[in-house]
């Protein structure tokens, strides 16, 4: 659950430095990798709770588009995450729908890099 939620603050991290419409207020302080592991923790949970459920309600737009929606349902994912930390005060927020899919993809390759790099080889 750790390593997760290090991958998930990773790859927000990404997002957050390569977007210039993903902001982090308290900019790269001991602060504000304090709030990517915020934010982290609430992608985590909106990942675990919602994206589920929404993948099931949309799951003909996913076949009939081959997949593709599942860039419109990250983005959701991302800009939930974002209206929870402004609830929460955190600090971190998406600006609009592209940069909320740009930022899905970052998000996504960098934690299947940082997974496959930091799985256990038991």
């Amino acid at each position: 659950m750790i390593k997760r939620i290090v991958i998930n603050a990773l790859a927000l991290a990404a997002a957050t430095f390569v977007l210039p419409g993903i902001t982090l207020k308290d900019g790269w302080t001991t602060n504000g990798v304090l709030t990517l592991i915020g934010v982290a923790i609430v992608f985590g949970v909106v990942n675990a709770v919602v994206k589920p459920l929404f993948k099931v309600l949309t799951g003909c737009l996913i076949m009939l588009t081959f997949g593709l929606f599942l860039l419109v349902v990250n983005a959701a994912m991302m800009l939930l995450t974002s209206y929870l930390c402004d609830q929460l005060t955190l600090g971190w927020h998406v600006a609009d729908w592209v940069t909320a899919i740009e930022g899905g993809l970052i998000v996504a390759v960098v934690s299947f890099l940082a997974a496959k790099l930091l799985k256990d080889n038991r």
